[in-house]
């Protein structure tokens, strides 16, 4: 049985840091609850009322073989703006303070050293506030605050843009030393299609004609995006499948370049150019065709998916699958 460890972080309404976490390679829980306060077992009322010194957080349980603690540091930093002292964007008052609560020392020097690394960074231009603190008692939230963003898909998300979060995200996060790591890591042909909206040749990519059975992910962030039980020969010299794993993980946009009118699809996390998805596909399968470039893409053969982490995703390669 793998060897689990436990992170826990506040970062203002606990709805919006569940998602980030969730579904990630290693990430086995994500809970929402309170701590850091005095009193046992609070209720969402208590707790919004500030008087029991607690604050909105998440637990995440972890395997650390696969998803390192300084990774969900620095996953947790691109959540929040760590430069408010009385809340977060929207949600203000004491129980919307953000924190990082370490569960042993190894996890106090990593947090202390990620926290200097930002300072250093000059990507804020006010101090850093959010503290480094000892874990106290953690206490799950009421069922319903769980998943929330899978419960309340429109709700979340409307939220999470209204409260001011998601434009902060993109504005700190989204920069252009982001973009010259980018070009370090990734080939000039990924570069070009997944950060400049380009498209490789047809025919001559790396997974037009591949059908073994596997999962297609983000080149960039990891995140599971297709897979090749819903993939097919569309002709077209691009892999195209009928259908996203993850629908909330695409993002749709209309395309008006090179006087043609098309839906666009890039990836929710790394906001990377994917492809375009046409309504020409397979009509049993619903009628779309997602033609996606294999600049954007990693593959992932089925019987390499549970020693690179993405064993949950086995599921999709049952014979009972509907």
């Amino acid at each position: 049985m793998a060897r689990t460890e436990k992170a826990t972080f506040a970062g203002g309404c606990f709805w919006c840091m569940v998602e980030p976490f969730d579904e990630r390679p290693g990430i086995i829980e994500v809970v929402s609850g309170y701590t850091g306060g005095h009193v046992e077992n609070p209720t969402y009322e208590e707790v919004c009322s500030g008087t029991t010194g607690h604050v909105e957080a998440v637990q995440i349980t972890y395997d650390p073989a696969i998803v390192s603690y300084q990774q969900l540091v620095e996953l947790f930093w691109r959540q929040i703006d760590p430069t408010d002292p009385g809340g977060q964007f929207h949600d203000r008052g004491s129980s919307y303070k953000t924190a990082i609560f370490y569960h042993n020392e190894h996890q106090k020097k990593i947090a202390e050293q990620s926290k200097k690394e930002l300072e250093a960074s000059g990507i804020f231009n006010k101090p850093i506030v959010t503290p480094i603190l000892p874990a106290k008692p953690f206490y799950p939230a009421e069922e319903y605050h769980q998943y929330f963003y899978k419960k309340n898909p429109e709700h979340y998300y409307a939220y999470k843009r209204g409260s001011g979060r998601e434009d902060f995200i993109k504005k700190h996060w989204q920069n252009d030393r982001q973009k010259d790591d980018l070009k370090r890591k990734l080939t000039p042909m990924q570069y070009y299609v997944t950060q400049e909206n380009g498209t490789e040749p047809p025919f001559d990519n790396e997974y037009w004609d591949v059908f073994e059975e596997g999962i297609y992910v983000d080149i960039i962030s990891g995140e599971v995006l297709f897979s090749s039980k819903d993939k097919f020969d569309a002709g077209c010299g691009w892999p195209s499948f009928t259908k996203p794993v993850h629908e909330d993980e695409i993002v749709e946009k209309l395309d008006t370049s090179y006087g043609m009118i098309r839906t666009e699809v890039r990836a929710k996390t790394s906001d990377a150019h994917l492809g375009h998805v046409f309504p020409d596909g397979p009509k049993e399968h619903g009628g779309l065709r997602y033609c996606i470039n294999s600049a954007a893409l990693r593959f992932i053969k089925k019987e390499d998916m549970e020693k690179e982490g993405y064993g949950d995703y086995l599921y999709l390669f049952e014979d009972d699958r509907n």
